[in-house]
């Protein structure tokens, strides 16, 4: 019989998810960004899920091949673009956009021996000071591709700092990168990608042509605060059940280190999942779980295999009983906040020897 941690990832959540993105850029399309293997959730499922989308984004080269090979006809878009002369011609044999941020991927481009010219984005650094050009560079960048036979489209794209943080004063807000952003490509032609999640949620209207959701595809919250006050819908489910428990008395401890104490005589449950299937390890005492659909608190250090929760909270629990460590019920950012990341973190860590099933329909 097999381990009874399981990851349900729903496909009714993750197009729910989508058309609520898609509904707040009206005339805009869409790129659905499944890098890292969609977030964990994988990329054959997110096919299923986003065909209602204009174009998929993400960083490897090996799952846009893979993308191709499903059956994915639309645009593929590649975030960091080039990283080898090689990827520019792969990319011309699989119909791939490249992003190109820094002159060394403009002369891959330039000396490419392409059968067919690739569709570009190139990137502006307009204040996150990670990739791109900088404002005054970009019109050359701009017209060194231009005058390439290898280049077909030329787009524009850059990417917000701090989207998320629209209540707050930051060194960088989001509008003087927009307005660095439209006055760098105010007199050139190509159609602009701007917003990611939080910008597509956070800010109104939403600019540029495209918009480029990721987190908020899988339920997850680009900010503060969880993705269901944005009315988004888990996506994935990682639930599992009570493999054992434990009678313990005042001043015994649970766990590596002894980092939890009981205070009075009370039941442990152990919940088949640790930091190897990528429960944070980083979690502490209290962290919500539900048992049975009760919320209960994590008790003791989180270890490789297993975790400890106290089931006061839920006196007739025991083995077999039901557990969710995130999704239905159980926001994924409320325990990633508890543990000190955020909610893309655990969906991304999530370990291959989880089973993984698909959920099509609503529960």
């Amino acid at each position: 019989m097999p381990r009874p941690l399981v990851a349900t990832v729903d496909l009714h959540a993750m197009r729910s998810n989508l058309a609520l993105a898609r509904a707040r850029a009206p005339g805009l399309r869409t790129w659905a960004v499944v890098k890292a293997n969609a977030y964990g959730h994988g990329l054959v499922n997110a096919v299923r899920a986003f065909a209602g989308s204009d174009g998929l984004a993400l960083i490897e080269f090996d799952g846009a091949v893979q993308l191709r090979e499903l059956g994915w006809q639309r645009p593929l878009l590649l975030l960091e673009g080039a990283f080898d002369a090689d990827d520019v011609e792969l990319a011309a044999r699989h119909d791939l956009t490249l992003v190109v941020h820094c002159d060394e991927q403009v002369r891959m481009i330039e000396t490419a021996r392409l059968a067919r010219p690739i569709d570009l984005q190139l990137k502006m650094n307009t204040g996150m000071n990670r990739l791109g050009f900088r404002p005054a560079a970009v019109r050359a960048a701009f017209d060194r591709l231009r005058a390439s036979p290898n280049t077909g489209a030329i787009s524009f794209i850059t990417h917000y700092a701090n989207a998320e943080l629209y209540e707050h004063p930051t060194p960088m807000p989001p509008q003087t990168q927009a307005e660095r952003f439209r006055a760098a490509v105010a007199d050139l032609p190509g159609e602009a990608s701007i917003a990611n999640s939080a910008a597509g949620l956070l800010h109104d209207p939403v600019p540029g042509d495209w918009i480029r959701p990721g987190i908020i595809l899988y339920g997850g919250s680009p900010g503060e605060g969880s993705g269901e006050r944005f009315g988004l819908l888990p996506a994935m489910t990682l639930a599992s059940r009570i493999i054992g428990v434990q009678e313990i008395a005042a001043g015994e401890s649970v766990g590596y280190g002894s980092r939890f104490t009981a205070r009075r005589p009370m039941r442990i449950g152990v919940v088949a999942c640790g930091y190897a299937d990528g429960y944070p390890r980083s979690a502490p005492d209290g962290t919500p779980v539900l048992v049975d659909g009760t919320r209960v608190a994590l008790a003791g250090r989180v270890s490789m295999d297993m975790i400890t929760v106290d089931l006061s909270a839920a006196p007739a629990a025991g083995v077999g009983s039901e557990v969710v460590l995130w999704g239905r019920g159980l926001s994924i950012d409320e325990v990633a906040q508890a543990s000190g990341t955020i909610g893309y973190e655990l969906m991304c860590a999530l370990a291959p020897r989880v089973r993984m099933q698909v959920q099509e329909q609503v529960q």
